[in-house]
């Protein structure tokens, strides 16, 4: 007779006991917070994805850099007015052969610039001054006007000059530079490439005025370091420091002795009626 051998039953463990019929399955506490997680944690991501700024498009333009190049510009034009000397610039028009400027500039604040042919259609030689004494135009020897310079008061040191009169050639290093300083002047500035023969910083300057008379010419000015300004250039013309500077007088002197008399136009003058002419031979 043989005997039966029951298999061994597997112990029951507090911790797992076995599923009855009418027993569902448990969770664990780590398996429902795992869950909890993973519902909970893209909907925060997307929360910290909108809060967050959106990046500027990369063709945005860039105030920051524009206002660094009219902040530079308005350092070199005040430094200008602080620079004392004597240059020689070479003035080039289209059809016109090149004129040599010749800018002064004195430690006590008085300057001067003499310009050939602007005066009477380009025939006359002037220069234009600036003293304690007012402003002065001086009609210097020329083909056209052999006779020894002379000079007329036109007016006050900080006074404009007529349109009828102004060569407008001494703007850039006199009047237009208090317009470079000034924050307030409707321009805009921008970084430029230095013109032909140019060395230095050069900006580009636009007026943002609907105005018909713009504070300056619009066009490059371009300046060294210690203010010297070494090219210009405007519908006028292009300005172009022709060497290194010379020493600045104590005071400008005036080309010559001051007269009563008128100041000269820039424009010629008109041409003589032929017939008047024919008329007053006639005897």
């Amino acid at each position: 007779m043989h005997a039966h051998h029951r298999p061994a039953h597997r112990p029951r463990t507090p911790d797992r006991p076995a599923p009855g019929p009418h027993q569902p399955h448990r969770r664990t506490p780590g398996r429902l917070a795992r869950g909890a997680l993973a519902l909970v944690l893209p909907a925060l991501l997307a929360a910290c994805t909108a809060d967050q700024p959106a990046a500027p498009p990369p063709d945005d333009p860039e105030p920051v850099a524009v206002d660094a190049a009219r902040d530079e510009l308005a350092g070199l034009a005040a430094a200008a007015q602080d620079r004392h000397l004597t240059a020689r610039y070479t003035l080039r028009q289209d059809g016109e052969a090149d004129r040599a400027i010749v800018v002064t500039s004195a430690n006590d604040g008085s300057w001067r610039v003499d310009v050939p042919g602007a005066a009477l259609g380009g025939t006359v030689d002037i220069s234009l001054a600036a003293t304690s004494a007012g402003l002065f135009q001086c009609a210097l020897p020329s083909p056209a006007r052999p006779e020894p310079a002379t000079c007329v008061r036109v007016g006050d040191p900080d006074d404009t000059l007529p349109r009828r009169l102004d060569p407008r050639v001494q703007h850039p290093f006199t009047d237009w530079l208090d317009v470079l300083t000034d924050s307030r002047a409707p321009l805009s500035v921008s970084p430029a490439t230095p013109p032909q023969g140019a060395s230095g910083s050069c900006y580009s300057v636009e007026s943002t005025s609907a105005s018909l008379n713009a504070p300056l010419g619009v066009g490059i000015y371009c300046f060294e370091q210690d203010g010297t300004p070494t090219a210009v250039r405007i519908d006028l013309g292009t300005l172009t420091l022709a060497g290194p500077p010379g020493p600045a007088p104590a005071s400008v002197a005036l080309a010559g002795p001051v007269v009563d008399g008128e100041p000269l136009g820039t424009a010629a003058p008109p041409s003589p009626d032929p017939s008047v002419s024919a008329s007053a031979g006639t005897p």
